[in-house]
């Protein structure tokens, strides 16, 4: 069996940090909690449950604050949370399970990264993240913030086990934004995944041109991740809708399929496009693609479950409804239910369908 030490880094996280050491008990052989510069009773709550607590001055560079948490571990394996990460009690099992089967010359183990969640508690966007890196492989954190380590090497992709992230309170909004501005005043060239993620700050902040400008930057470079510019396709056509920019919205969606068959996010963004402009027999098309689309998680894409399922089948309905075709509309309507029994828009298409509302 593999040991493993937990590296975190924290700043005033005491509602929270508990919440996540209490829900990796008995999962890890050692807690190492970097503190940038609490001011609260961070530093207590970690020591309370076994964390070793080491300090380091915030430079707003993710990465730094982070390399130096793995550098502190003395297990086979670092893994990673933040202080609104938790094991959710469903993944222990699985995770125990890893440690006991994972071959020990593994460099980086993936696990899925649960970040939104619906109404049922189910995980509503999900993404694969480098969770465990072992300690002797040499990879280390890029980036000043939306860090990550490079899955190379012997890769491990883990289903059984997931890390959730349950935020309490919103964060800094202004954070991220500041670093890369700090960057750049610092005469910093931005690498192809910063310009990614500054452009969606940007966007963040109301500073759509300037996203959309960024975005068209990184796609026309070509040097970009391919899920990154699979993402800025459909960010840089939401970016252009909020800009009144209709055609370029479109175009934007478009280009996303020089990349291959269409994951079922885009086609389900296709189809809204159609939708929305009351053209339901080309919007039936896309959203009917997107339930021929396998889902592909291990590609380290965005993904969102209901566009796999729900999504397309509740849309339908509405398709083909006001295409003239109730009962076809009702067969798609009972299929999102199927994905969703309890959602108040299958609930209430069936009281229509029932004949118990008057008007759809």
């Amino acid at each position: 069996m593999i040991t493993i030490s937990l590296c975190m880094i924290v700043k005033n996280e005491e509602d929270t940090l508990p919440r996540c050491l209490d829900s990796v008990r008995d999962l890890v052989e050692e807690i190492i909690v970097v503190d940038t510069g609490s001011q609260d009773r961070t530093r207590e709550a970690a020591l309370e449950r076994g964390a070793k607590v080491v300090d380091f001055p915030w430079t707003e560079d993710f990465s730094q604050a982070r390399n130096f948490s793995f550098a502190q571990a003395t297990q086979q394996f670092c893994l990673w949370l933040d202080a609104d990460d938790v094991i959710d009690p469903e993944y222990r099992e699985g995770f125990l399970e890893l440690k006991a089967l994972l071959p020990p010359q593994t460099d980086v183990v993936m696990l899925p990264y649960h970040i939104a969640f619906g109404q049922g508690g189910e995980p509503t966007f999900t993404y694969y993240r480098e969770r465990l890196v072992r300690r002797l492989s040499g990879l280390r954190w890029r980036g000043a913030v939306h860090e990550a380590i490079p899955p190379v090497g012997n890769v491990v992709y883990w289903e059984k086990a997931a890390v959730s992230h349950r935020k309490t309170r919103p964060g800094d909004p202004d954070r991220n934004l500041r670093i890369y501005q700090r960057l750049l005043s610092q005469g910093r060239q931005l690498e192809p995944r910063e310009q990614f993620y500054y452009a969606r700050e940007l966007a963040a902040h109301g500073r759509e041109e300037e996203a959309s400008e960024l975005w068209e930057e990184f796609l026309s470079s070509g040097k970009g991740w391919v899920e990154n510019q699979l993402e800025a396709c459909r960010d840089l056509s939401q970016s252009y809708l909020r800009q009144g920019r209709e055609d370029l919205a479109f175009a934007a969606l478009t280009r996303a399929l020089q990349f291959g068959p269409p994951r079922a996010e885009l086609c389900c963004d296709l189809g809204s496009w159609f939708f929305q402009r009351g053209e339901y027999p080309a919007a039936a098309f896309w959203y009917e693609t997107a339930l021929t689309r396998p889902r592909e998680d291990r590609s380290g894409a965005f993904v969102s479950p209901d566009c796999y399922g729900y999504l397309p089948c509740i849309q339908l309905c509405v398709c083909y409804y006001r295409m003239g075709d109730p009962a076809r509309a009702r067969e798609y309507n009972q299929r999102a239910g199927a994905f969703k029994p309890d959602d108040p828009a299958y609930l209430y298409n069936e009281r229509f369908f029932r004949g118990d509302l008057s008007h759809y």
